[in-house]
């Protein structure tokens, strides 16, 4: 019995970091879709039905990602989003997902800071999709 391949949408507009974690996700075996900025990204939500998202926080807006997750999320309430970004290395400021507070607008299920390590990336994942 063949097994349905599982699939990630990556929006990011780092393409370092865009071209690492497509490469990185493909060889958990993935398949991974892409996009570079929110427009692109919000498209894919649109015509897209993933298992999981990772959205970059700062691009075409200082939110973009979590206006993506927020859109993400009205569509497919059920499917993981993960935040990964260097906001706090860049500018200082904290963001999280431990108040009750911050869960109800920031509508994701993890957020990361970048320069993630791959195996705690794939740990996670594995725990967000019960894999």
């Amino acid at each position: 019995m063949e097994t349905k391949k599982r699939t990630v949408l990556i929006v990011d507009d780092d393409l370092d970091s865009l071209t690492q974690l497509d490469m990185h996700m493909t060889k958990m075996g993935f398949n991974v879709i892409t996009a570079e900025n929110q427009k692109d990204g919000e498209a894919l939500i649109n015509s897209n039905t993933p298992d999981l998202a990772i959205f970059d926080l700062m691009m075409d807006n200082k939110d973009s990602g979590f206006i993506l997750s927020y859109k993400f999320k009205k569509k497919h309430p059920n499917v993981p989003v993960i935040i990964a970004t260097a906001v706090t290395a860049e500018t200082g400021m904290l963001f999280g997902l431990n108040s009750e507070e911050e869960k109800k607008w920031i509508k994701a299920d993890l957020y990361l800071e970048k320069g993630l390590r791959y195996d705690q990336l794939q740990t996670e994942i594995g725990r967000l999709l019960k894999i």
